[in-house]
């Protein structure tokens, strides 16, 4: 919604600002031009990523118009969930959790959070990591680097599709020069077969690709990148919060206090205060 607002004021500044400096607006309607900066950009695009990356940026569009699903009180379901299951853990043994790890849909407790359960990436990596503290193993510090060589993944794999759009926006002005230089040449090879007021209208078609170029690189492209950025980095929270009350359990600490660990990790915007999380937690287990 947000990306529709933005996009609303964009157009409506630069275009509502050129219409009261006198312009008009049938001036930057250049159909040809669009298709040189569009046309230029996505063919570097295909170019310039193989096709996992292009099949991954296909698939994240459609998220970019949705807001964020990461809210406090998703934050407050994991914190919850995971208090759960390490009280199970420590009242009832590892055993205990098996097949809630192995049929996580069916599980009672996972059952209780569908949002967190729709979320497959997270699930993986709770029952994966439950998976090996069942195994017995390995210590604390093995899979505390284990699960920071995951994340370090994640994020990375997460990156790739903003870093095509971001590389794909900073192209956008450059062949919006390339536009306007082909206009240029279109205009010079023209002198003497045209009206002088002709040529003057060839010239500001020329410059108009210039404007669009930079327009749609920096308006329309560029935001789109900064916006997975900051996905990818809400997504990540919920596994370095996992992964903090995973490790605080490891080492000892009593669920309560294992999930303060995982509390104070969250960022101030969405973490819940200690006597509202415990309330939470309450609730959640009457159900």
């Amino acid at each position: 919604m947000f990306v529709l607002i933005g996009y609303g004021i964009v157009i409506f500044s630069i275009f509502g600002g050129f219409i009261m400096a006198g312009g008009h607006i049938a001036a930057l309607l250049q159909p040809i031009e669009l298709l040189m900066i569009f046309g230029g950009a996505a063919g570097a695009f295909l170019v310039g990523n193989d096709t996992k990356t292009i099949r991954a940026t296909i698939k994240a569009l459609p998220s970019l118009l949705q807001g964020s699903q990461y809210s406090k009180k998703l934050y407050m379901d994991l914190l919850a969930m995971m208090f759960e299951i390490l009280t199970k853990i420590r009242k009832d043994g590892m055993m205990s959790i098996e097949k809630d790890v192995e049929n996580p849909e069916n599980s009672a407790i996972f059952g209780k959070y569908p949002k967190l359960l729709k979320d497959h990436h997270l699930i993986d990596f709770i029952c994966d990591y439950l998976r090996l503290m069942l195994s017995g193993n390995m210590d604390a510090f093995q899979i505390e680097n284990l699960m920071d060589n995951d994340i370090e993944t994640h994020d990375a794999e997460s990156h790739i599709v903003s870093h095509a759009i971001a590389k794909m926006a900073d192209g956008m002005p450059a062949f919006g020069i390339v536009a306007a230089v082909m206009g240029v040449v279109h205009t010079m090879e023209s002198v003497g077969s045209v009206p002088p007021a002709a040529l003057g209208a060839l010239i500001a078609q020329a410059l108009v690709g210039t404007f669009l170029g930079i327009l749609l690189g920096y308006g329309f492209i560029g935001p789109l990148a900064s916006l997975l950025e900051q996905k990818h980095a809400e997504s990540s929270k919920m596994l370095q919060t996992t992964k903090v009350i995973m490790i605080a359990s490891l080492n000892g600490y009593a669920p309560t206090i294992a999930v303060e660990f995982g509390r104070k990790v969250l960022f101030s915007t969405e973490r819940p205060g200690f006597i509202e999380l415990e309330d939470h937690i309450k609730e959640a287990r009457t159900k």
